[in-house]
């Protein structure tokens, strides 16, 4: 009997009749397995808050709340989602170079626990909305440091970016206090970068963070109420690559934690994960529609492509490397053939993976991208061709629950608006 891919024993043909495809599935007990790897052996001072950039649906973010994570979030909307998915805003912190006023105003009216600043003149900004308001806005310094993260999958500081306050220049600031009595300055958050895969460069990022909030606290002179040392923690998903240890990993940077923690012992300690928490519990799947060869080349082209999985295109890599794929309809046949697996649409760029080795493709089969958890059709050009959004689906305790659905064209024609020709004062010329 021909072996199939289950989420918590369900077969994702029967996911696929259910619920149609393309299709991101989201498996719960990996994303709660992955979430206590890690806190069951890290330094209880060290809280981890979600990324909700990596993966933005409500119900995931409700799951890893009920797990203990926090949120960290970047828009409005992703404000408004942890409020919904029952984060308190004692647990939900703000981050991201380009604020707007309305989203600084929403921080400061739901109470969130920190506004991480990234500019001098947002700090002013938020400076007047909190003296308007009559309150003290809870601000962190994200400083973009003069020293850079390496073997990062993307840096995020160390260089000129949008990221962040210079660290030369934050010293400077000696008045930044006096300056600003509407903000309560009480932290500093790094993000030094992203995909990093070695524990020890998460450990001397860490040190070196927490030395450069203790200098920037006395320089400056307020108290350290909450260091964020960023997180970048990174998932192994191309050939050579060896995802982190978590015991490792812990065993070398708690020391680390511990030491810090011992010379501040109220300092609120955080990590940001997204990638890390929800990548391996997610599949994006696929049917085959039609399969073809095309100057010796096999080609599977399938319902769904690039347009809901950007990150399998390789944007950002030199070189374009394949997620992990396999025919999920039929596990235990041999990847005997190379085949690219492409999508619908007009775009060669719509290709999800180049000589991926694979059993013989058939159409119906069920292809499915594998860690891809994170950064998915939220991070993708959904709306290219029209297509819209995928159903996303989370199997938690055996059910599979549908977490968003597909839409549908009048979904996408729903906010368009016509307008007659006529009024536009255009001739009408056709037959």
């Amino acid at each position: 009997m021909t072996r199939e891919f289950q989420v918590q024993g369900t077969p994702v043909s029967e996911l696929a009749r259910e619920f149609g495809t393309p299709m991101f599935v989201y498996d719960g007990a990996a994303l709660r397995d992955r979430f206590f790897g890690l806190r069951d052996r890290l330094d209880p001072a060290m809280e981890i808050f979600f990324s909700l950039k990596a993966n933005p649906n409500v119900s995931i973010c409700s799951l890893l709340r009920s797990f203990g994570a926090r949120a960290e979030v970047s828009s409005l909307v992703e404000l408004m989602t942890a409020r919904r998915a029952g984060h308190p805003p004692e647990n939900v912190i703000f981050l991201g170079p380009g604020k707007s006023r309305q989203e600084l105003a929403a921080c400061l009216d739901e109470g969130i626990y920190a506004i991480v600043c990234e500019s001098l003149p947002e700090l002013a900004l938020v400076d007047e909305l909190a003296r308007s308001r009559g309150v003290r806005a809870p601000v962190a310094l994200r400083v973009n440091p003069s020293f850079a993260v390496k073997r990062s999958g993307l840096a995020m500081g160390g260089k000129p970016r949008q990221f962040g306050i210079d660290e030369t220049e934050l010293f400077a600031q000696t008045d930044l206090v006096e300056r600003y009595p509407g903000l309560d300055l009480m932290g500093v958050q790094v993000y030094m970068g992203t995909r990093i895969l070695s524990e020890d460069v998460v450990v001397e990022n860490t040190g070196r963070i927490f030395d450069l909030a203790e200098r920037l606290s006395a320089t400056l002179g307020f108290g350290l109420r909450m260091v964020d040392v960023g997180g970048g923690l990174g998932v192994a998903y191309f050939d050579g690559e060896s995802d982190l240890d978590a015991g490792v990993l812990t065993e070398r940077l708690n020391p680390v934690v511990g030491d810090f923690r011992a010379r501040h012992p109220e300092t609120r300690l955080i990590m940001e994960l997204g990638r890390y928490l929800t990548a391996e519990a997610g599949t994006y799947v696929v049917a085959v529609r039609y399969v073809k060869d095309s100057m010796g080349e096999r080609f599977a082209v399938a319902d769904g492509g690039t347009h809901h999985h950007m990150a399998a295109v390789g944007i950002g890599s030199f070189v374009k490397r394949n997620f992990p794929m396999t025919v999920l309809n039929r596990l235990d046949e041999p990847a005997t053939e190379e085949w690219n697996v492409t999508g619908p649409l007009c775009t060669p760029n719509d290709t999800l993976g180049k000589k991926v080795a694979l059993p013989s493709v058939r159409p119906g089969d069920l292809i499915g991208v594998h860690r891809s958890g994170a950064y998915g059709p939220t991070a993708s050009p959904v709306l290219f061709l029209s297509h819209g959004y995928p159903a996303e689906v989370l199997v938690h305790e055996g059910r599979p629950h549908l977490v968003r659905e597909r839409d549908v064209p009048e979904d996408l024609l729903l906010r368009q608006r016509l307008v007659d020709p006529a009024a536009l004062g255009a001739a009408d010329v056709s037959p």
